[in-house]
């Protein structure tokens, strides 16, 4: 389709005529030779003489190119434009980070599979994780690791397939044997300052008690609560254990309820998928979309085809009046 960047030049087009209808007319002054008894000459020669201007005439060739011209000039003024077919662009609203513990108790066999085996807490965690992960076509994902530290390791990004493979690479007791649940939401805070999307999620999965943060959990929520981070708190372990290998339910629970989110608990691993479910219904993905036309410029055409008009024409002119000069 057709259309004018700049349509408004199109009101050019009688200047033209407005020019020649009102401005005072073009005036030159010549030479002339003073002739004795120029009157007589003129008898002689059958011709009356008479004072005035001389008006030089165009002819309906050049009357016709130099409308040509100017109309063309105009329109590359206008800048024409052909429009292509709509482009929509889906750009993610959400930005997702999974925090999960990779403290020694995740070592602990006490989950079970689909047929009932008893599995590793964190095989079953990371193989949901991953199918999770695979599952988030559009948001942009960053994966905190913690154990006694907490650790970036996947920043915001939409290659799901590095952040699953990541994932997988992941062992137990890489970040040390403890647990800094409160370290891996200020850190998820520090990684949502670079966001600027509007839903922003944390899901925190941990097996474990708080045992070395150096910022309790409940105050860290307080603050990503302020920042609109909604948090959603998942555990899986044993709350009658002991020590560092017992779970916090309450903790989790009430960071849930601080960050408006949701508790969960998990004692296999199609419980663990039923809840990374329950999350995304609970959460619908939000889409920015943005929709243009690509445009190619037919401006210069224009302009092209004036020129090349304006040359056939002024080569017409010369030819002519080297012909006529040939004749005389």
């Amino acid at each position: 389709m057709l259309s004018f960047a700049f349509p408004y030049a199109f009101l050019l087009l009688p200047v033209p005529w407005l020019v020649w209808k009102f401005a005072p007319a073009h005036r030159e002054k010549a030479s002339a030779l003073r002739v004795p008894f120029f009157h007589s000459l003129a008898e002689a020669a059958g011709q009356t003489p008479s004072q005035g201007a001389m008006i030089r005439r165009r002819g309906r060739g050049q009357m016709l190119a130099a409308m040509l011209c100017w109309g063309l000039t105009v329109t590359g003024l206008a800048r024409p434009e052909i429009l292509g077919e709509p482009v929509v662009i889906e750009k993610a609203a959400r930005d997702l980070v999974l925090a999960v513990d990779i403290s020694g108790s995740m070592d602990t066999r006490d989950l079970q599979d689909a047929d009932g085996n008893p599995v590793q807490r964190l095989d079953a965690v990371r193989d949901v994780i991953n199918g999770f992960i695979a599952e988030r076509d559009g948001d942009r994902i960053a994966l905190i690791v913690f154990g006694t530290n907490a650790y970036l390791q996947t920043p915001f990004t939409e290659d799901l397939a590095s952040a699953a493979e990541l994932m997988a690479q992941t062992e137990v007791g890489m970040a040390g044997p403890h647990t800094a649940m409160g370290d891996a939401i200020g850190l998820a805070l520090r990684t949502f300052e670079a966001s600027d999307v509007e839903q922003k999620l944390l899901v925190l999965l941990s097996d474990g008690a708080d045992t070395n943060s150096q910022m309790s959990p409940l105050n860290a929520t307080e603050i990503a609560a302020g920042a609109g981070v909604r948090i959603f708190t998942i555990g899986v372990g044993d709350p009658q254990a002991s020590g560092e290998n017992r779970v916090d339910l309450a903790t989790l629970k009430a960071i849930a309820e601080r960050a408006d989110g949701e508790f969960y608990t998990a004692s296999d691993t199609e419980g663990l998928r039923a809840i990374y479910d329950e999350i995304d219904a609970l959460n619908p993905r939000l889409v920015e979309t943005t929709t243009f036309q690509p445009k190619e410029t037919r401006g210069h055409l224009a302009f092209a085809v004036a020129v090349l008009v304006g040359l056939g024409t002024l080569a017409g002119l010369v030819a002519g009046q080297r012909m006529g000069t040939a004749d005389g």
